[in-house]
């Protein structure tokens, strides 16, 4: 199982790292603008609109595996054993009520009821 949330977390990683680069590759609202007027991606690889549907498309896509990789990694946290050997997570052992005849406990507080204070 370990194998599985390794796989799944590299693929969100991937995928966030992919979508970055989408992101900061696309423009804006207002680069349609400065296209109306001679610049902007007119002669680009995909054609005029063609790059902001196929990264648009594309953005999608990983931000849905991205999506689903979170859900699965959130899934795998909560699946794994509660117990993980920590001393501080487990119970502290009971002790029987028939053992206190034994020499070997000693009482919490002295049979005087005071409480004695070593001296110098």
């Amino acid at each position: 199982m370990n194998v599985i949330v390794n796989v799944v977390l590299a693929v969100q990683m991937l995928t966030a790292l992919g979508m970055i680069g989408l992101i900061l590759i696309q423009h804006g609202k207002g680069a349609d603008m400065g296209a109306a007027f001679g610049s902007g991606s007119s002669g680009s690889l995909f054609g005029a609109s063609g790059s902001a549907n196929f990264l648009s498309r594309t953005t999608a896509v990983l931000a849905a595996v991205f999506f689903v990789a979170t859900l699965a990694l959130a899934y795998f946290g909560n699946a794994r054993p509660t117990s993980s050997g920590s001393v501080l997570e487990t119970p502290a052992a009971a002790v029987p009520a028939g053992s206190t005849s034994d020499a070997s406990v000693a009482p919490a507080v002295p049979a005087s009821g005071a409480a004695q204070i070593p001296t110098k």
